[in-house]
């Protein structure tokens, strides 16, 4: 983390409309979600909240084991601070997850989940997930000079390439955030370590609202040919769409089909349900 990096809020709220909560991935924070903010705004009251354990967000119990169902435990105090019952929900890679498990409690009237985390069909897929992202932990303890590095566009790219088809879009202030927020996540190492014991997720025997399952099509963090099968068998019913030149993180490659992909959902969403009453 930069000695200079201020914490930021544990959440930010703008807009009007039914309520729409976005969740980021492992190691962010809610300033992911900034490409698409304003977008999103226009439609809906819009919490982008920075899950527990991470850089900003609701700490985790002390002395309790880190587990995707503890996550979802403080999330849900904090929906309850927010006077949020059963929000629209969209999130990426570990927070579709988490926004999955929100589902499964009955806390959310939708979900989008792009290329959401959780679900692999062979234990080999797994410890490449546990590898890649202890690499992403020591690559957050860069120091000055690599960091001044990542700013340089074609460098920026080439570092970012497993989570960003370009990388070279985000701006310096962005991969700043994106460094800060990974070297302030205190959950990485205790959840992955939790990884060969929990599991995947658990299968659905049905979806308890309508879900969205969007992989990014670029996507090298999780490709669909590993991780994608898996998900769609443990969540059926689901809406499934594929967004093409987009990588994992698909907010700064592509923030207008993000924001598209999320609002004709929530869209579909509030008309089943007027035409339904």
């Amino acid at each position: 983390m930069s000695p200079t990096a201020a914490t930021p809020p544990s959440y930010h709220r703008g807009g009007v409309g039914t309520p729409l909560v976005l969740l980021h991935g492992m190691t962010s924070s809610w300033r992911a979600w900034r490409p698409i903010l304003p977008m999103l705004e226009r439609h809906h009251e819009t919490y982008a909240v920075t899950m527990p354990g991470h850089f900003g967000g609701r700490p985790m119990p002390e002395g309790e084991p880190v587990t995707i169902d503890a996550i979802v435990d403080e999330l849900c105090v904090t929906l309850d601070e927010l006077g949020l019952d059963a929000p629209h929900v969209a999130g990426n890679s570990l927070g579709g997850w988490v926004a999955l498990e929100l589902a499964r409690r009955g806390r959310a009237s939708s979900v989008v989940a792009l290329s959401p985390a959780g679900a692999w069909a062979m234990p080999l897929d797994m410890y490449r997930l546990l590898s890649l992202f202890r690499v992403g932990a020591v690559v957050a303890g860069w120091g000055p000079m690599q960091r001044l590095a990542a700013t340089v566009p074609f460098l920026r790219r080439i570092l970012m390439r497993s989570i960003s088809e370009h990388g070279d879009r985000y701006s310096g202030d962005e991969v700043e955030i994106l460094f800060d927020d990974m070297a302030g996540c205190t959950v990485l190492g205790p959840l992955l370590s939790r990884a060969t014991v929990d599991g995947p997720i658990r299968n659905f025997e049905a979806v308890p609202c309508p879900v969205r399952i969007a992989w990014a099509g670029s996507d090298r963090t999780i490709p669909f040919r590993s991780y994608g099968r898996p998900m769609l068998d443990a969540v059926p019913d689901a809406d499934f769409v594929v967004l093409p030149g987009v990588g994992h993180v698909p907010m700064v490659d592509n923030p207008e089909l993000v924001a598209w992909t999320i609002l004709q959902h929530t869209r579909y969403v509030a008309e089943h349900a007027s035409g339904s009453s």
